[in-house]
C-alpha cells in the first residue's frame, strides 16, 4: 500500500495476481529443509563448473524466491544453513572456486532474508578479525564473477568490528624487520573500506555498511572520524553526477555518510554535521536524475537534521495508550481498566533555540515530498515524521500546516501523494493532534478520488492509494471519539473506493483501510455486513465490484424499485389499466422468485419491500368495483402464485407464501379455502421438504395475516373465517408446534414452533373478539398445553416468547378466552401484578414459575416434558436452574403419595411416548439419573418390584437395544446402576443389564459401565452380601475392561456368579446356505 507510482492495467493481470497472491499467503513453514540441506551438502561435488554447479545454483534460487513474501520462515532453519556454508569458507584445504561458490549462496539466502537479520549469525570473535580481514585483502575488486564473495566478507567485516576490545591489542610489534613496519588492523580496515565505497558493484553497499560500524567505534572516532570525513566530503566536492564514475563514488560516500549519522553517538557526529549539511548543498543532489542518489541525499539530510535536535519524545504528541493486546489482558486481569489516552502537554524545552540548520533541513525535506519518484517521497515523509517528533509544538504545527500545502490544484500528483506519506507518518507517530484533524480529513477526501487527465491517460492512483494508507494509520493512532465526527465521511469514502476505483491497488488498499477501522475503531456502519461482502480478496476482481457486491441492477436497486412501486401506489397515481402495471407485477413476482439468488443479509429486506410492494398494488390498481376484485386478474395471480408454493426453491416458497398473506381481502374474496389449502401444504412437514423451516415459518404467518385480513363471518367458508374453515386453521398451526427441525444452523425448528404460537395467539384473540363461541374446549386445552411445553424448553428466546403468548391469552379479557384449563389457579400463579416486573429470558427467574404448572394435571405432561428436555440440555444456566425447579416441585410431594405417583406416570408416559426419540430420550435418561440419584423416588424402594420401577427398566432396555449410540449408552448406565436400589427382581434385572453393558464391543461402554458399578455398589452396600462386596470391586477395579472381549467375557461371568444372576449365553449367528 502507497508505494506504488503507475497505475495497474487491471484486465487479466488482476486474477493472475490475486491467484498467486493466495498461494503465497498459504505458505507456513520451510518445507524444502531436507531438499536444502542435501543440496548444499552436495557442493563440493558441483563446485568445478558445468551444468551441475548452475542447476545447483539455480534449484537454490528457485526454493528461496518462494519465501520472498514470507521470509521469516527461514530463520529457525538460518543458523545450520550458514554453518554448512562458513565450514567449506573455513576449510583449508577448499579450492577457490568452492570458496566463491558456498559465498554465492550466502548472498541468496542473504537477498530474501535480508543483511540485517544474518549479520549476527557470522561468527564474530576476536579471533575471526585478521582471517576475515585477510581473505578480504586477497580478492580482487576487479573480478566480476565473485562480487557475492566481496559483499559478504565485508559484512562479516563489519561484525567483527564490533568486538569490545581496542584495535591495537590486536598489532603486536609492527616492526617486522629493520626499517620496514606493517599497517595496523585499523588503517587495513580503513583502507579497505575507503577503497571498496568507490566499486561498482553491490559489494560498495556492503563497505558503506562496514565503515558505519568501524568509523563509529570509540577506539577508532577519536584518530581516524575527521580524517574520514574531510576524505569523503572531498570525494563528494569533486564528483559530478553527469558521469557515471561520478555517480558511483557519490553513491559510496553518501551511502557512508547516511549510515555514520545514524549508528554514531550525537556528541560525536555532531561538530561535523553543520559542515556536512553545507557540502551536500552544494552538490545540489535534487537537480540530478538518478533516483538513488536523491534518495540517498533526503536520507542523509533528514539524519543531520536529527542530529542538530537532541533525541527526545515530545511531551505535547497525542497517545491512544496502551495498544498491545497482551498488555491489555494484563491490565484487565490485575483488575484495571485499559490505559486512557494521554493528554497532550505543554513541551518543558518549548524554549529551546532550535539549531540553524534544522530550517534547512525541514526544507530540503519539504521539497523532497513532491520528488518525481517514489522512494525519494517515501523517504521525506519518513524524516518529516522523525523530524517533527523532536521539535517543539509550535514549529512542529508549522510543519504541519507546510504538509498541508501539497494538497493544493496548483501542484502535482507528487505532491498530493507526498502530502499523504507525511500525513500518515505524522498520524502514526502521534504528531498530528485531533484538532488539526478537521482540516486533514478534508484534504484526504479530495485525495481517496484525486483523478488527473494527463494526454490519453490518468494519474493519480498512487495519490488514492496513499490517502487510503492514510486512514489505515490513522485508525491506529487515534481513540474512537476523537474520529467519531468524520466516521461517515471516511467510511462512505473508503467504501466507494473499495467498490469502484479502477485500479486493483486501490480497490484493496481502501478494503484493508476500512478493515482497520472496523477493528479498532468499531465506529464504522454496518463495519462487519460490508467486510463480508467486500473483503480484500473480494474487490481484486473488477467484475465481482462493479456488478456483484454493490448489487447494482441487483439486490440494491431490485429493493430500491419495489419501494418505488410502493409508494407510486400509495400515492395513487393514475395508472389503471396502463402497461406499466404489469411491468411492475413482473418484477415483484421476478424479485420473489428469485430470493434464493440474493445475498442471505439482504434476502429479508428485498422480500418485505417486494410484498409490501405487492400488497400497494393490488389494492390501488386490482379493484374493479368497491370490495371487487377484476376477476382475470384475481385468476391469473391466486393461480401463479399458488402454483409456486410447490417450487422445490425454498426461498421462492418464502417468498410467494409472504405475498399470499399479503394480499388484500377483496382478492381473496371466493378463493379463501383454496388459498389456505396451498398454505397448509406448505406447513406440512414431508420426507421431501424436511429442510424447509422457512417456508413452514412464512407459511404460517401468512394463514395468520390472511385471517387477520378476511375477518370472520359465519357461513361463509370461501371469504372469511368460520366454524366450517376454523378447526383446519388450527389443525395447521397446531401442528406445527412439534416441528424440531435440525441443521448445521442448529434448532430452526423453533422458527417454526414461534411462527405456530403467534398465529395461535392472533387466530385465537380475534375469534374472541368476535366469535368465542368457534373456540372450542379441546382445541382451547390443546393450545395452552402446547404453549406451555415451549414455554419450559431450553433455548432462552422461544421460552420468553411462549410465556408471553400463554399470559396473553391467560390475561385477555375483550372477552376472556373460553375455555381456559385451571384459569383460577393461573391466575394465582400468574398474577397480572407481576408478569411485567419477571426476565422470562433468564433461567432463574423462569423456571422457579412455571414448575408450578406440575402441580395441575391438564399442564403436568407438556411442562414436565419441556423440562425434561431443559434438564439434558448444554446451557448450564438453563441445567441449574431447570434442575433446582424440578427438584424443588418434587420435595414439595414427597409426603403426598398420590401426587408422586401422579407425577412418576407422567414421566413413564413421557418415556414410552418418546422411545427411540433421542431429542427427548436422551435428556430424559439424563433426567432419570438426576431424580433417582437425588433420592426423588426413595418412596418406592420400600416395595419389592414397584410397578414404576418395571416399566421404568422394561423401558430403558427398549431404549439401548441394538443401540450403537455411545452417548445413549453412556446415559443408560447410571440409570440402570440406580435401579439396583429397588429390590426384587427389578435389581436383578438392572444388575443383568449391567453386566451384558460390560462385555459390550465398544471398549469406552464396558470401561465407563465398569466404573459406575464399583461406584454403586459402593454406595448401595446391601445390594450383594457382605461375604462377597471386596471380591466383587476388586475385580471391577483390577480387570483391563478395554482388553479383549475373550478376557473380559471371562471376568464379567465370574461377577454374574458373585451378584448371583445368571451368566449371558452368546446367541450363534445364523449361517447363509
Amino acid at each position: 500500500m502507497a508505494l506504488s507510482d503507475e497505475p495497474a492495467a487491471g484486465g487479466p493481470e488482476e486474477e493472475a495476481e490475486e491467484e498467486t497472491l493466495v498461494f503465497r499467503a498459504a505458505l507456513e513453514a520451510f518445507g524444502e529443509s531436507a531438499e536444502t540441506r542435501a543440496l548444499l551438502g552436495r557442493l563440493r561435488e558441483v563446485h568445478g563448473g558445468g551444468v551441475a554447479r548452475e542447476v545447483a545454483l539455480e534449484r537454490f534460487r528457485v526454493i528461496m524466491d518462494k519465501y520472498q513474501e514470507q521470509p521469516h520462515l527461514l530463520d529457525p532453519h538460518l543458523e545450520w544453513m550458514m554453518n554448512l556454508l562458513l565450514d567449506i569458507v573455513q576449510d583449508q584445504t577448499s579450492p577457490a572456486s568452492l570458496v566463491h561458490l558456498a559465498f554465492k549462496f550466502l548472498y541468496i539466502i542473504t537477498k530474501v532474508r535480508g543483511y540485517k537479520t544474518f549479520l549476527s549469525l557470522f561468527p564474530h570473535e576476536v579471533a575471526d578479525v585478521e582471517p576475515v580481514l585477510d581473505l578480504v585483502t586477497d580478492q580482487n575488486p576487479k573480478d566480476h564473477e565473485t562480487w557475492e564473495t566481496r559483499y559478504m566478507l565485508l559484512l562479516w567485516l563489519s561484525v567483527t568490528c564490533l568486538i569490545p576490545f581496542d584495535f591495537s591489542r590486536l598489532d603486536g610489534n609492527l616492526l617486522t624487520q629493520p626499517g620496514q613496519t606493517r599497517m595496523s588492523i585499523m588503517d587495513r580496515i580503513l583502507q579497505i573500506a575507503e577503497s571498496y565505497l568507490i566499486v561498482s558493484d553491490k559489494a560498495r553497499d556492503a563497505a558503506a555498511v562496514l565503515m558505519s560500524r568501524f568509523i563509529t567505534r570509540p577506539d577508532v572516532k577519536r584518530s581516524k572520524m575527521a580524517e574520514f570525513l574531510d576524505w569523503s566530503l572531498c570525494n563528494l566536492a569533486s564528483s559530478s553526477f553527469q558521469t557515471l564514475q561520478g555517480v558511483i563514488t557519490m553513491d559510496g560516500m553518501l551511502q557512508a555518510l547516511a549510515q555514520i549519522f545514524k549508528h554514531g553517538k550525537r556528541e560525536d557526529c555532531l561538530p561535523y554535521a553543520a559542515t556536512v549539511l553545507r557540502c551536500l548543498d552544494d552538490c545540489k543532489l535534487p537537480e540530478s536524475n538518478q533516483t538513488l542518489l536523491r534518495k540517498l541525499g533526503v536520507k542523509l539530510v533528514q539524519r543531520l537534521g536529527l542530529t542538530f535536535l537532541k533525541p527526545r519524545v515530545a511531551a505535547w504528541r497525542y497517545q491512544r495508550g496502551c495498544r498491545s493486546l497482551a498488555a491489555n489482558l494484563q491490565l484487565l486481569a490485575q483488575g484495571q481498566s485499559e490505559q486512557k489516552p494521554l493528554i497532550p502537554t505543554e513541551d518543558a524545552d518549548e524554549d529551546d533555540d532550535v539549531p540553524e540548520g534544522v530550517e534547512s533541513v525541514i526544507e530540503q525535506l519539504l521539497v523532497g515530498l513532491k520528488d518525481k519518484d517514489t522512494v525519494v517521497r517515501w523517504s521525506a515523509a519518513k524524516g518529516i515524521g522523525r523530524m517533527a517528533g523532536r521539535l517543539p509544538k509550535a514549529l512542529a504545527d508549522d510543519v504541519v500546516g507546510s504538509v498541508l500545502d501539497c494538497f493544493s490544484f496548483q501542484e502535482t500528483d507528487k505532491a498530493w501523494h507526498g502530502g499523504c506519506l507525511a500525513l500518515a507518518e505524522l498520524g502514526r507517530r502521534g504528531l498530528l493532534l485531533p484538532s488539526r484533524l478537521v482540516d486533514v480529513v478534508a484534504v484526504i477526501l479530495k485525495a481517496l478520488t484525486y483523478d488527473e487527465k494527463r494526454g490519453s491517460c490518468s494519474v493519480g492512483t498512487n495519490v488514492r492509494d496513499a490517502a487510503c494508507y492514510v486512514c489505515w494509520a490513522f485508525a491506529r493512532a487515534y481513540e474512537p471519539q476523537e474520529l467519531k465526527p468524520f466516521v461517515t465521511a471516511i467510511s462512505s469514502a473508503l467504501v466507494i473506493a473499495a467498490v469502484f476505483d479502477r485500479d486493483i491497488n486501490c480497490r484493496r488498499a481502501a478494503s484493508a483501510a476500512f478493515q482497520e477501522n472496523v477493528g479498532r475503531q468499531g465506529t464504522f456502519p454496518h463495519g462487519i455486513d460490508i467486510l463480508t461482502t467486500a473483503d480484500y480478496f473480494a474487490v481484486g476482481n473488477r467484475t465481482n465490484c462493479f456488478l456483484v457486491i454493490r448489487g447494482l441492477g441487483g439486490e440494491l436497486m431490485r429493493q430500491a424499485v419495489c419501494v418505488l412501486i410502493e409508494k407510486l401506489s400509495l400515492s395513487k397515481m393514475p395508472f389503471q389499466g396502463d402497461t406499466i402495471i404489469d411491468g411492475w407485477q413482473w418484477l415483484i413476482n421476478d424479485t420473489l422468485g428469485c430470493l434464493h439468488l440474493i445475498s442471505s443479509h439482504s434476502r429479508q429486506q428485498i422480500k418485505d419491500a417486494a410484498v409490501s410492494a405487492l400488497a400497494a398494488l393490488c389494492s390501488e390498481y386490482y379493484m374493479k368495483e368497491p370490495g371487487e376484485a377484476d376477476p382475470a386478474i384475481q385468476e391469473k395471480l391466486i393461480t401463479q402464485y399458488l402454483a409456486e408454493l410447490r417450487s422445490p426453491e425454498e426461498m421462492t416458497r418464502c417468498g410467494f407464501s409472504s405475498a399470499l398473506g399479503a394480499l388484500p381481502g377483496f382478492l381473496l374474496k371466493g378463493r379463501l379455502q383454496q388459498v389456505l389449502a396451498g398454505l397448509r401444504a406448505v406447513t406440512h412437514t414431508s420426507p421431501e421438504d424436511v429442510n424447509f423451516p422457512e417456508s413452514r415459518r412464512d407459511g404460517l404467518k401468512a394463514i395468520a395475516r390472511i385471517c387477520q385480513t378476511v375477518g370472520v363471518k359465519p357461513g361463509a367458508p370461501v371469504e372469511a373465517v368460520c366454524r366450517e374453515n376454523v378447526s383446519q386453521i388450527y389443525s395447521a398451526l397446531l401442528g406445527c408446534m412439534n416441528d424440531y427441525t435440525t441443521d448445521s444452523r442448529g434448532d430452526v425448528g423453533g422458527w417454526v414452533r414461534k411462527a405456530a404460537m403467534t398465529g395461535l395467539m392472533d387466530v385465537t384473540l380475534l375469534l374472541a373478539r368476535s366469535q368465542p363461541e368457534l373456540i372450542e374446549a379441546h382445541i382451547c386445552e390443546r393450545i395452552m398445553c402446547c404453549v406451555a411445553q415451549q414455554a419450559s424448553e431450553k433455548i432462552d428466546r422461544f421460552r420468553a416468547h411462549a410465556i408471553s403468548v400463554f399470559l396473553t391469552l391467560l390475561h385477555f379479557d375483550s372477552p376472556p378466552i373460553p375455555h381456559v384449563p385451571h384459569r383460577g389457579e393461573l391466575e394465582k400463579l400468574f398474577p397480572r401484578s407481576d408478569v411485567a416486573s419477571v426476565n422470562w429470558n433468564a433461567p432463574s427467574q423462569a423456571f422457579s414459575r412455571i414448575t408450578q404448572l406440575l402441580g395441575l394435571p391438564t399442564y403436568r405432561y407438556p411442562v414436565l416434558l419441556g423440562l425434561v428436555v431443559s434438564l439434558g440440555g448444554l446451557t448450564e444456566s438453563t441445567v441449574r436452574h431447570s434442575t433446582q425447579s424440578l427438584f424443588e416441585y418434587m420435595r414439595g410431594v414427597q409426603s403426598d403419595p398420590q401426587a408422586l405417583g401422579s407425577f412418576s406416570r407422567t414421566l413413564l408416559q413421557i418415556f414410552e411416548d418418546n422411545l427411540l426419540n433421542d431429542r427427548v430420550s436422551l435428556p430424559l435418561l439424563k433426567t432419570l439419573d438426576h431424580v433417582l440419584t437425588h433420592g426423588c423416588f426413595d418412596i418406592f424402594t420400600t416395595e419389592e418390584d414397584h410397578p414404576f420401577a418395571v416399566k421404568l427398566l422394561a423401558l430403558c432396555k427398549k431404549e439401548i437395544k441394538n443401540s450403537k449410540d455411545v452417548q445413549k449408552l453412556l446415559s443408560a448406565i447410571p440409570v440402570f446402576c440406580e435401579m439396583v436400589q429397588f429390590p426384587g427382581n427389578v435389581r436383578r434385572s438392572a444388575l443383568l443389564q449391567l453386566c451384558l453393558l460390560l462385555c459390550h464391543r465398544f471398549p469406552l461402554i464396558r470401561k465407563s459401565t465398569a466404573s459406575q458399578v464399583y461406584e454403586t455398589l459402593l454406595t448401595y452396600s446391601d445390594v450383594v452380601g457382605a461375604d462377597v462386596l471386596d471380591e466383587v470391586v476388586t475385580v471391577l477395579s483390577d480387570t483391563a475392561w478395554d482388553a479383549e472381549l475373550a478376557v473380559v467375557r471371562e471376568q464379567r461371568n465370574r461377577l454374574c456368579d458373585l451378584l448371583g444372576v445368571p451368566r449371558p449365553q452368546l446367541v450363534p449367528q445364523p449361517h447363509a446356505c
